[in-house]
């Protein structure tokens, strides 16, 4: 990377980087060829980015033009406190751009955007075999030790 990286909100001039990142972000989560997401849940996924009463948000790492990377981050509510809670949903970084400090650099922005809208809290969630990932939230944050239940309804 020869320009300094920047971290910013997504734009919608933004839809062609942006969607290979998000397609190799779900690749990576086996949601690929027949398991893929809808083309429908991707176009609302991208329209929720820029609706002001959506709680969902975007930020992209960009270097020479260049997408590097994505974090798509969510506030909610909580019975535990007062103000929101943001959950990380998705990080993701090209594969040119890991071991270059990109995912660090969108995790500790969307720390500072939680700590400006009020969140006393940020979290998220990733499989336990993304050891190379999981060395770096170990770093900049704590595992809370807690095991997430699902239940999936067609």
């Amino acid at each position: 990377m020869s320009n300094a990286l920047t971290i910013r909100s997504v734009a919608p001039q933004d839809f062609e980087q942006w969607l290979p990142l998000w397609d190799g972000y779900n690749a990576f989560y086996g949601r690929s060829g027949p398991t893929a997401l809808s083309p429908d849940i991707t176009r609302m996924t991208w329209a929720r980015f820029f609706d002001g009463y959506e709680p969902v948000h975007a930020i992209v790492a960009e270097s020479d033009r260049r997408l590097l990377g994505l974090a798509h981050y969510i506030f909610h509510r909580s019975t535990t406190a007062l103000g929101p809670n943001c959950y990380l949903q998705d990080l993701f970084t090209s594969e040119a751009a890991r071991g270059k400090g990109v995912g660090r650099a969108l995790i500790r922005e969307v720390y500072e955007r939680a700590q400006r809208a009020g969140s006393l809290r940020v979290y998220w969630q990733t499989h336990e075999t993304n050891h190379t990932a999981r060395q770096l939230y170990d770093k900049v944050a704590q595992n809370s030790g807690f095991v997430v239940y699902h239940q999936r309804f067609v």
